[in-house]
């Protein structure tokens, strides 16, 4: 459900998450702590397909009923997975699901700036990529020291050739990918309350507690949940219903107001945002928390219930249908119990699970247990905007297993246009430092 913000641990999409992943995923995760949304995905009939090195021509946006666009698919071809032996059943990481060494960096055809943008994203990543355990079972800390020293020097004009010097790629598994998308929404908001600004956006409160289940259980290593304290025991936090109904009033949690309600539901499914304001500026808030519920796709719950058809079932759809009666839109926001807090960012953002910055059209969400954070991935794809090389430095709840990612946009209509939509299958190759890729496939 991702998605944006400073967790990994919060929405689809960490981010974030991250209105953008297939609908079968929209009932969420599987971790005790919830993620803040899963995004349901837009259905527009796809032209011809072109070949995956092919330059995408911009966007062909489309008007939704509310004035909102979506953006028209590009096809692509992408390159078929490398044969690979069956995943053992058992695998849940990416060196046991199985590695396979991929072709040369320079015969993947990636653009000079794309390469470039890769070069940026990853320096973001180095103090955090050489520190971080990576539970995948891929790389060791030191690997990326060699890589990581190079690129605070290498020049942005030859990134190729960085990639190309530093980096093997490998196949993880069967190889073949599903890619969705999230972007960093801007709504109209306010420092304050006024007049066509009412809707609260609340930092996270004293009172939520988060409780380690594996101080109690080894079994349960790993899994958190959320809750407050009544009396002398520990209890479900305010669902949203109850906070829509003033249960965090007159507690000065308030750090912003919003203009929109279902704009503000949609900023919190995807976890982090832009608020415009009044008098032109624009304040950045990020994820600070969430209430523990678990959460809850509406977009499934109106085609389950046949309120919507598939071809409705994009975000902009979904919003059209909940302000054409706030009264019913308001009951079917409080299907979702889901409630996410945030805090102002005021450096470099938005943050992915990482703790750093992450870039549009460069970083992408992915399962830390099938690709280290910080290792740049190329994809290949039957849609041609996200084809090329990104850096994963991003998680969401949602995105899990091999070869699975949240390519992120950015901010303003055209990210929010593309990402709307965004449901890419092809395949994915990972790039590994070449110490890592030698002790993984040592006959290479």
């Amino acid at each position: 459900m991702p998605a944006l913000g400073s967790s990994g641990k919060r929405r689809m999409r960490v981010f974030g998450l991250s209105l953008v992943a297939v609908l079968p995923l929209l009932a969420g995760c599987a971790s005790v702590i919830p993620d803040a949304g899963s995004r349901p995905a837009a259905s527009t009939p796809a032209p011809a397909a072109r070949p995956s090195g092919a330059t995408p021509r911009p966007y062909q946006p489309r008007p939704s009923e509310s004035g909102g666009v979506a953006a028209r698919p590009i096809p692509a071809t992408p390159r078929p997975a490398l044969p690979a032996p069956a995943v053992p059943a058992d695998a849940t990481t990416a060196a046991a699901s199985g590695v396979i060494a991929g072709p040369d960096f320079a015969s993947l055809g990636i653009a000079p700036e794309q390469a470039s943008a890769a070069l940026a994203a990853f320096r973001i990543s180095c103090p955090s990529v050489q520190r971080r355990a990576d539970v995948s079972g891929l790389t060791q800390g030191a690997d990326w020291a060699e890589s990581c020293n190079a690129a605070k020097n290498w020049a942005d004009s030859d990134a190729a050739s960085f990639f190309s010097r530093y980096f093997g790629t490998v196949q993880i598994g069967a190889g073949t990918a599903f890619v969705t998308g999230y972007y960093e929404p801007e709504i109209a908001g306010s420092r304050t309350k006024r007049p066509g600004y009412d809707v609260p956006i609340y930092r996270r409160p004293a009172d939520l507690v988060d409780v380690d289940l594996g101080q109690f259980s080894d079994e349960l290593k790993g899994r958190t949940i959320r809750g407050r304290v009544e009396g002398s025991k520990l209890v479900q936090y305010y669902d949203r219903a109850a906070i829509e109904s003033g249960a965090l009033e007159g507690r000065g949690l308030e750090i912003a107001y919003a203009a929109d309600a279902a704009e503000f539901f949609f900023l919190q499914v995807q976890g982090s945002g832009r608020l415009r304001l009044p008098d032109g500026g624009v304040m950045r808030i990020g994820y600070d928390s969430q209430n523990g519920r678990g959460y809850v796709g509406i977009g499934k719950l109106l085609l389950d219930r046949g309120e919507l058809q598939r071809g409705q079932a994009s975000m902009q759809g979904i919003l059209d249908y909940l302000r054409a009666d706030p009264k019913r839109g308001a009951a079917v926001m409080n299907e979702n119990p889901s409630w996410v807090f945030f805090r102002e960012l005021t450096g470099p953002g938005p943050l992915g699970a990482m703790g750093l910055p992450v870039t549009g059209r460069a970083s992408v969400a992915a399962d830390p247990k099938y690709v280290p954070l910080g290792a740049p991935v190329f994809l290949s794809l039957d849609r041609a905007e996200p084809n090329g090389l990104w850096v994963a430095q991003d998680t969401g709840g949602a995105i899990k297993g091999a070869n699975r990612f949240d390519s992120f946009w950015g901010a303003g209509e055209d990210a929010r246009a593309i990402a709307g939509g965004m449901a890419a299958r092809g395949s994915a190759l990972l790039l590994l430092p070449r110490a890592s890729v030698a002790r993984l496939i040592p006959a290479r």
